[in-house]
């Protein structure tokens, strides 16, 4: 059933749909971010780059793009079911990577926390939740996977270890537009200014082997259930 064409054609459509819901999240909340940052009269550049600076943000509206781009592939080729091209194949294991992890460590780690005065509730959920659950159904259920080599699941880590450079470099260059405070960074997690350096090491060294052994999880997966087709059926 999972490798039938009319399975390849829900699902694929589910992916759009999933892709358009996630992208009205990500406006949802930007729109009352932003409101809320010219109500108050804060920096709206500063809050702006803070917004798309949030690895939650970074990692969704990649997945949106990758489940767009896949969705509308297949229905411009007239429904064919065959493997995904390798570059669809590569993006789309690395953004279902981000998402897990992104709704993993959200529900463990920040679940908790107090929400902010301009948060959007359903909005939070879709991007913290929802998103990443249909991106992990995805691996274990969406048509056309390609068997990547396994070697692949290394590449998932670069785009996090940049965002985590770029995040420490640039936390003590800009003055929280919320508090005033000298600094800021994205996630508690990351800010030495309350746990210390140690804190922030090791939370960065977890994240990061967690990374990579479930992009490996990922390629795991894609290798044992992917579509084995002939060649002449590859992209």
């Amino acid at each position: 059933m999972i490798r039938s064409r009319g399975w390849a054609t829900g699902w694929n459509a589910a992916r759009v749909a999933i892709a358009a819901l996630i992208v009205v999240a990500v406006v949802a909340q930007f729109v009352s971010t932003f409101n809320e940052a010219v109500a108050r009269g804060r920096d709206t550049t500063t809050v702006v780059a803070n917004f798309f600076s949030f690895f939650t943000i970074l990692s969704n509206v990649s997945a949106a793009i990758v489940l767009v781009l896949l969705g509308v592939r297949f229905f411009a080729r007239r429904r064919r079911v065959e493997v995904d091209p390798a570059g669809l194949a590569t993006a789309l294991a690395f953004v279902s990577t981000y998402m897990i992890v992104t709704g993993i460590v959200y529900n463990l780690l920040l679940r908790g926390l107090p929400l902010q005065p301009d948060t959007v509730g359903w909005s939070n959920e879709i991007l913290h939740v929802w998103g990443p659950l249909f991106l992990l159904l995805d691996v274990l259920l969406g048509p056309g996977r390609r068997r990547l080599a396994r070697a692949a699941a290394f590449g998932a880590a670069i785009f996090p270890i940049v965002w985590i450079i770029y995040t420490l470099l640039r936390a003590p260059m800009i003055t929280n537009p919320t508090t005033g405070a000298p600094y800021w960074y994205p996630y508690p997690f990351l800010d030495p200014n309350s746990g210390g350096w140690g804190s922030v090491v090791v939370y960065i060294i977890v994240i990061a082997l967690a990374i990579i052994a479930l992009a490996f999880g990922v390629v795991a997966i894609g290798r044992a259930r992917g579509i084995r087709m002939p060649r002449t059926h590859a992209s």
